[in-house]
């Protein structure tokens, strides 16, 4: 119901009628800003809502961050017990027993395996797979060959891992493998622009301890070393062509051969 107001007039019979004014109550509400996350030293960082963190990663760090390795596939054949192999022990120390005969062994579909497990840290998965390679290596020279193709993505994924562990035991193992024979080194040549881009963070990452002993130069766990071995072997074993794919793919490295 809406009332209005008469005023009078000095004049007889004549008033003005007022409409009412609608009077809006304007509550002060504060408005509810969520905090930005800023890093420290910056203006925003004086806000006291705002939430300081640590500085980025710079992009270097960030290019050799390693990956988180998951559940690889030979972790999940070892577990159901799918390879016919068991640990063995004597009097020299421990070795990989193997339950048939390594040479009727199906190359095709055993060495991709062992292969892929070269991404496992975590013992037994890491030695089992690094030290059956090792064994499907020595014995098995002529059916090694046919396989190469099918172990080109086992490797690239290891190095693209960027842990260096993983790395380090996969340069170990790219070194048997090329030295297996001179026929292996050739067939990896079209397959240097797949395993090689990984290795151009690694190539320069040597330890400078000044006067002080590096000791992982006795135990071969010098990224920078084990990169500038296996190129020469690759280079070595890959006949006249593999220094020119080598060189285009990883343009710091120089021949040791030609030099």
């Amino acid at each position: 119901m809406t009332l209005f107001n008469y005023e009078k007039t000095g004049l007889p019979g004549i008033t003005y009628m007022h409409y009412p004014r609608t009077m809006s109550l304007k509550t002060e509400t504060k408005k509810q800003t969520t905090p930005l996350i800023v890093p420290p030293f910056s203006i925003q960082a004086n806000r006291q809502r705002n939430v300081i963190v640590e500085p980025f990663d710079s992009k270097k760090k960030s290019m050799t961050k390693p990956y988180p390795v998951g559940n690889t596939v030979f972790r999940r054949h070892y577990e159901r017990g799918d390879f016919p192999i068991a640990m063995e022990f004597d009097q020299t120390g421990k070795k990989v027993a193997w339950k048939v005969n390594i040479n009727e062994i199906d190359y095709a579909y055993y060495l991709p395996l062992f292969f892929n497990g070269l991404c496992e840290v975590e013992y037994p998965y890491s030695y089992f797979a690094q030290e059956g390679i090792k064994d499907l290596l020595f014995n098995g020279k002529k059916k090694v060959l046919p396989v190469i193709p099918q172990l080109i993505l086992p490797i690239k994924n290891a190095l693209n891992t960027k842990n260096r562990t993983i790395i380090a035991a996969t340069l170990k193992i790219l070194q048997v493998l090329v030295s297996n024979s001179e026929s292996i080194g050739e067939a990896l040549v079209p397959y240097y622009r797949q395993i090689l881009p990984p290795l151009n963070l690694y190539k320069s990452l040597n330890v400078n301890t000044g006067a002080g002993i590096d000791y992982s130069q006795q135990k071969r766990e010098n990224i920078g070393e084990l990169v500038q071995e296996t190129l020469e072997m690759l280079e070595t074993y890959g006949g006249k062509d593999a220094f020119i794919n080598i060189k285009y793919m990883i343009p710091t490295y120089e021949s040791c051969i030609q030099n």
